[in-house]
This record gives structure tokens, sequence and C-alpha cells, in this order.
């Protein structure tokens, strides 16, 4: 061996540095162009997109169980009945829109005057109503199911805005049995209003008369049952108006 020379054998070996000890080179990100840069929205527009995504939820969060004018009506199953109960109750956005605006008509009218105003006062009036119409929508459920009565609403096959009106408010008085094709009063739906009026005198603070309280409830299941069909026929054409994507009926 030529002295002054080693050999790969005799040189040292040189030891990779770990990888946490790599420096890892990254690359600067090229900056976005102007022009691809999205300009923030305006007020107006960003509600006028909160306002249509809202009229676009699915109809039956705010009408609840309803029958399209293209499909045919079938009779009930018990499971069926139950989740169309339940579905009306409590997951329905009209149910609670009609308490808060029934609340807000006794907060102006300061019935009962012992709950007093503000919030407090609104919030006693709401869980009032919203009692009350459960109460009342157990007992119609109830009376439905053993009668065999249609609970659903079911919107007309007729056109034209009179037909439908007539329609809409003639379903507020009668309902179609077990055949889905004869039709017999709304038993159920005004003994439940009336029992629910009655009972609602428990938990108010002025001593009126359970049969006074529960007239009154079968009235108003009279005046505005017929307002609430009503808007239950014609809400899908009123959301088609406001929004821009077609609904189908």
């Amino acid at each position: 061996m030529t002295p002054g020379l080693r050999t790969s054998q005799s040189q040292p070996r040189r030891h990779p540095l770990p990888k946490r000890r790599r420096r890892q080179i990254r690359k600067p990100r090229a900056p976005k162009p102007a022009g691809n840069r999205e300009a923030p929205l305006p007020r107006w527009k960003l509600r006028f997109n909160q306002v249509d995504k809202a009229i676009n939820l699915p109809a039956e969060w705010f009408l609840g169980a309803y029958v399209p004018s293209s499909r045919h009506l079938q009779a009930l199953t018990i499971d069926e009945r139950g989740d169309v109960y339940l579905r009306q109750t409590y997951f329905t956005g009209a149910s609670y829109l009609k308490r808060l605006f029934a609340a807000g008509i006794d907060q102006t009218r300061g019935v009962p005057y012992e709950w007093g105003g503000g919030w407090a006062g609104y919030g006693k009036r709401f869980g009032s109503r919203y009692g009350q119409f459960i109460i009342q929508n157990t007992l119609t459920s109830a009376g439905d199911a053993a009668l065999h009565y249609e609970p659903r609403y079911d919107l007309c096959r007729c056109t034209g805005f009179w037909p439908r009106t007539r329609h809409a408010m003639l379903r507020n008085f009668v309902t179609y049995d077990k055949t889905e094709v004869g039709t017999h009063p709304q038993i159920p739906l005004y003994v439940a209003a009336f029992s629910a009026g009655a009972l609602a005198t428990a938990w108010k603070p002025d001593k009126q008369s359970p049969w006074r309280n529960g007239a009154y409830a079968t009235l108003g299941q009279g005046g505005y049952g017929a307002i609430s069909t009503w808007l239950q026929e014609f809400a899908l054409d009123i959301g088609r108006k406001l929004s821009r994507k077609k609904v189908g009926r």
C-alpha cells in the first residue's frame, strides 16, 4: 500500500443526519393573483342568501306531515300515526311560529295580567300556549287513531285560488275516514280544542271558568284553524314566489 494514501475501507464513514435534524426547505407559496380573489358580499346579499336558504328548507319542516297533490291518500299504520304526531307536535316550524304569534297577541292584550310584561311574561304566555297545543294535538291524534281519521293535510288537486281556498277552509271542519274518500266532521279536533282550553285553566293565575275557556278555544280553532289550513295550502306557492329555486307541490 502506497504511503499517504487511504483505501476506501480506511476512510471514515459519514453517518447521515437524523431526519429530525434535516432542514425542510419549503417553497414559498406563490401569491394568488388579485383577479382571483373573491370580493366580500354586501350585507344585504348575505341576508338575502340566508332567507333563501330558510325558504328552501324541506317543506315538512314548516308544514309538518302533509300529502302532496300528486300523491294519493293511503291509510296510515299505528307507527306512521305516531311519526305524524311527533312531527306535528314537536318538529314542525309552523307549530312554534303559531304559538309565538298567539303569545304576542296575549302580550299585547296583557292577559293574564298577573304574568306582567317583558320577556318573562312573554315566556310564560308562550309556554301556556304551547302546553295547550300539546294537550290538544295529543287528544286529537288519539281520537283520529280511534276513529281511523286522516291526521294529515292534503294539498288540493284542483287549480285556481278560490277552489283551493274552499278546499283549505273545508279541511278545517271535515276530514277523511279510513277509506280516504268519505269525509266526516272533525269531531276529535274540536273536542280536543275544548278539552285543552278547559285544562289550561289549571296553570293560569286568573280563576276563569273551564267551560268558558274551552268555548273560547273551540271558537279559536274554527277561526285560526281555517287561517292555518289556508297557509298550508298556499305555503309552497309563497315560497316559490320568494325563492329563486322551484319548489314542487
